[in-house]
């Protein structure tokens, strides 16, 4: 088996990777072990040091290393550089607060002294997706590694230069070889690396399916997951929302990555006496979009990332359709070379239509009609998702009180669904389980130890 490197703008072969055999697995798996027991001594301001250089090193390439997202899935150049430029956000997060929130914590009890320290457990195997390659990994290794673990990376078979170039940063900023490792393997050797001793965690982003068969393997072994898996997002519009400001926002929102983002808005319920005006709005910024050569830095929408997705979300659209929904605009493949799908509005969109119950991971939205507040939230929480949420409204204080009734890990008022390091992120649901980044996220992956002295 070998891994490929594509690029969806032209659908022509980048690169191609053998897999790693099994004894070469397990060799890297040996040294993940061996520099583990040496790497948990190290302290955090050794760590931090490391870190605070590998976040520079974002910082000056972000063009570099941005354009292999680009080549590899299609992201919009201008999109993959923040994206770089964000993993040196988590970086220096945790260089400079690692230390405080892990610092023993003193407990009186019965005790002469007791406390709680937070130890480090082993290798932590994340198991990335394609689409966000580098802030995706970024996040599960800042605090693992920071806490004392080692990572071992099983990214995403379609973008090996992303995950090849990511170790090299590592090795280049100065950490020991074999705390941070690349696996070049597919997803028939995951579970080789999860049997292993050293392994003692496994983050996982990716779909609903990959997370229930890791989680079901690694529960077995009793090793803990952290899972953010598949998201719905609700952008609920209430009558007193800003309609201009709001669908702009609606747009980024949901175009963003050229649609394929887990946290995208992907259901746009609008509340009747908004509706119209709303969809009028939205339809002008969308159909205002520049669709284009992903590396041209003024492109808004680039290919998707394959063939196969696009054939999937056009299934979506056109099954919704026969179901009574409306296109609005797009709806269709683009006639130019790769994977591109016109970005598109779905309304009329009502419950028993994929376009109401699926992820749609690509350029298209679902417009929803509602009476009130009270229907859309109802709308909200009609799904198996649970991950991300915004409501639009002046009136904060309505917001507040339809904060706690909406089923999500997050909600954001009059703003849209992002990952921010300094708070929790993750979801409910089959949305996944467990947090990343802040305080949380670096709590996922260590022993919480309580020592008692007498």
């Amino acid at each position: 088996m070998s891994l490929t490197s594509t690029n969806p703008t032209t659908g022509n072969m980048l690169k191609e990777y053998p897999e790693l055999t099994d004894t070469e697995l397990d060799e890297k798996l040996t040294l993940a072990e061996s520099q583990f027991v040496s790497w948990k001594k190290t302290s955090f301001e050794e760590r931090a040091n490391l870190f605070l250089t590998l976040a520079g090193l974002f910082k000056s390439r972000g063009t570099e290393i941005g354009t292999l997202a680009t080549q590899e899935m299609g992201k919009p150049l201008a999109q993959a550089i923040a994206e770089v430029e964000k993993c040196a956000s988590v970086c220096e997060y945790y260089a400079h607060h690692a230390a405080t929130i892990l610092a023993e914590t003193s407990i009186a009890s019965d005790a002469s002294e007791s406390y709680v320290r937070f130890d480090p457990t082993g290798a932590v195997l994340a198991v990335m997706p394609w689409n966000f390659p580098f802030w995706q990994v970024m996040r599960f290794a800042a605090p693992a590694l920071m806490a004392g673990n080692v990572g071992l990376l099983k990214h995403a078979s379609n973008v090996p230069q992303c995950s090849e170039a990511l170790e090299d940063l590592f090795l280049e900023a100065g950490f020991p070889v074999g705390v941070f490792q690349n696996l070049l393997i597919g997803s028939a050797k995951v579970e080789r690396v999860i049997r292993h001793n050293i392994v003692q965690g496994v983050a996982l982003t990716g779909s609903e399916f990959a997370g229930s068969k890791v989680a079901a393997l690694a529960g077995s072994l009793i090793k803990k997951t952290v899972l953010e898996l598949g998201g719905s997002d609700p952008f609920i519009v209430l009558e007193d929302a800003d309609i201009e400001t709001t669908a702009a926002a609606a747009v980024k929102a949901r175009f963003q990555n050229n649609g394929q983002s887990c946290i995208a808005a992907k259901r746009f319920i609008i509340v009747d006496a908004v509706y119209d005006a709303f969809l009028s709005a939205f339809k002008t910024n969308v159909e205002a979009l520049v669709i284009g050569d992903p590396m041209d830095l003024t492109t808004a929408i680039g290919p998707m990332v394959n063939n196969s997705s696009r054939a999937e979300i056009e299934k979506q659209v056109a099954d919704s359709v026969a179901l009574g929904a409306v296109i609005e605009t797009g709806g269709a493949y683009l006639e130019r070379p790769g994977f591109y799908f016109a970005p598109t509005i779905l309304s009329n969109v009502k419950s028993g239509m994929p376009a109401y119950h699926d992820e749609l991971f690509g350029p298209v939205a679902s417009v929803i009609r509602v009476k009130d507040a009270e229907e859309a939230i109802h709308v909200a929480n009609d799904t198996v998702f649970g991950l991300g949420s915004s409501i639009w409204t002046k009136n904060l204080e309505l917001a507040k009180e339809l904060a706690p009734r909406i089923r999500a890990g997050s909600v954001f008022v009059n703003g849209m669904v992002k990952s921010d390091v300094r708070l929790p992120f993750g979801g409910t649901g089959i949305s996944g389980y467990g947090r990343e980044l802040s305080s949380y996220g670096i709590l996922e992956f260590v022993n919480i130890k309580t020592v008692w002295v007498k």
